[in-house]
């Protein structure tokens, strides 16, 4: 079923870079992929813990990227209609192409909150646009790892990637610009809610001070003509891609196109 987004909604996300939306999934949706998220966990890649950094990016985030190439249970939710059909209206782009999904698990015990960074710098991408689904599959706040935004962030550029497992202060390179670290939205959300956020975002996750996991889905889309820039990143370097060209194939499928008005309307 679509969602449709209001005015309000719509003009807010545009201004501030980011949105909550409360109540995305029903009860039985949010037990079947908590199920689907569970059991890809179960099977994660060993060869992403045993790197050399697996201990203090561990301590920040245990994740899974792509888990719908291997979980036809996650493919269900990481090309859910409803979810690109927000994206697409909340951007109003021509065109909701996918990127990869990922699992973001925030681990008990000795949890490092994921500092303030913006996603944007580390995706292989030319043009602006870019955003995020991050739908939390229990509740969440400043226990175990709910995030926070930066109103309006996302239109003071692109800065550096941050280094998360050995955090950099991205507000170092902010000065003289409008953005303002003591203004942060908190984003606590009840399971099966959801936030979208611009790549461009500034956003930061709590510690999970909890015994439990803190598990989360997030999906990654961008507008349809959105172009290459040979940077390196997992989810591109075994495909072939050309430089300045729109990323597109069999692995970033469009999820969701804007309609056309009949002639004469």
């Amino acid at each position: 079923m679509d969602r449709v987004m209001t005015a309000d909604q719509i003009d807010f996300y545009k201004t501030n870079g980011f949105i909550q939306i409360d109540d995305l999934l029903s009860n039985e949706e949010l037990d079947e992929l908590r199920q689907y998220v569970d059991e890809s966990m179960k099977e994660h890649n060993l060869s992403a813990i045993d790197s050399p950094d697996r201990g203090a990016y561990y301590r920040v985030l245990n994740q899974k990227v792509n888990s719908w190439r291997n979980h036809a249970g996650m493919a269900k939710y990481s090309f859910h209609p409803l979810f690109s059909s927000i994206a697409l209206q909340l951007t109003e782009a021509s065109g909701i192409r996918f990127f990869h999904d990922h699992i973001l698990f925030k681990m008990p015990g000795d949890s490092k909150p994921t500092p303030w960074h913006q996603d944007f710098p580390y995706w292989p991408m030319n043009e602006p646009g870019a955003m995020s689904i991050w739908i939390a599959l229990d509740d969440v706040n400043e226990k175990n790892g709910c995030m926070m935004f930066i109103p309006q962030s996302h239109k003071a550029g692109k800065f550096k990637p941050i280094n998360l497992a050995e955090p950099e202060d991205i507000f170092q390179f902010t000065r003289n610009l409008e953005v303002n670290r003591n203004t942060p939205v908190i984003c606590r959300m009840k399971a099966g809610s959801c936030t979208f956020h611009d790549g461009l975002t500034f956003h930061y996750a709590h510690a999970n001070h909890t015994n439990k996991p803190r598990r989360v889905f997030a999906i990654i889309y961008y507008p349809e003509n959105t172009t290459y820039n040979g940077k390196k990143h997992v989810v591109t370097d075994e495909i072939e891609l050309t430089v300045n060209q729109p990323i597109q194939g069999e692995w970033f499928p469009l999820l969701a196109k804007k309609r056309s008005l009949p002639a004469g309307n």
